[in-house]
């Protein structure tokens, strides 16, 4: 008696226990020119790799650039606002999930350029990706893909 009238209760308890809770996206704030087709690629990539993204367009990201003081040899043609970090240039999400897991005391991370091969940019990989920090003091090297 007890296993007909317990038993589906039971059962869903049981499987609502082992479905894992759906994790909310982290939001992605892209601040891109309207014009370039790379920055809306690499927000696509962002998207397809769980996060929530919103698109700014401006005519001149040098604003925010400037406010997160990104250094000029740093500088891409895009930059994000992720987990409250600066996120400059076509950066790999894998580069994306250390920062947010490590949660350094750094303003974001960078990649500098927009190298070929890279997520959102067309060509071949022709190099390791170099991925720096952006700070108050000299860029380092936050890590390599």
């Amino acid at each position: 008696m007890w296993t007909k009238r317990f038993a589906a209760p039971v059962a869903l308890a049981v499987a609502l226990s082992v479905v894992p809770a759906m994790a909310e996206a982290i939001e992605a704030t892209v601040y891109k020119s309207p014009e370039c087709g790379c920055c809306h690629v690499w927000a696509g990539y962002l998207r397809d790799n769980g996060f929530d993204v919103r698109v700014k367009d401006m005519d001149d990201v040098t604003p925010v650039k400037n406010f997160f003081r990104i250094p000029d040899d740093l500088r891409s043609c895009h930059t994000a606002i992720i987990g409250g970090y600066a996120v400059e240039g076509h950066v790999p999400v894998e580069a994306i999930d250390r920062l947010l897991a490590e949660k350094p005391e750094i303003k974001g991370i960078a990649l500098p350029g927009m190298p070929s091969g890279s997520p959102g940019m067309p060509g071949p990989k022709t190099g390791r990706f170099i991925i720096y920090t952006i700070s108050d003091t000299k860029p380092a090297v936050f890590m390599e893909l």
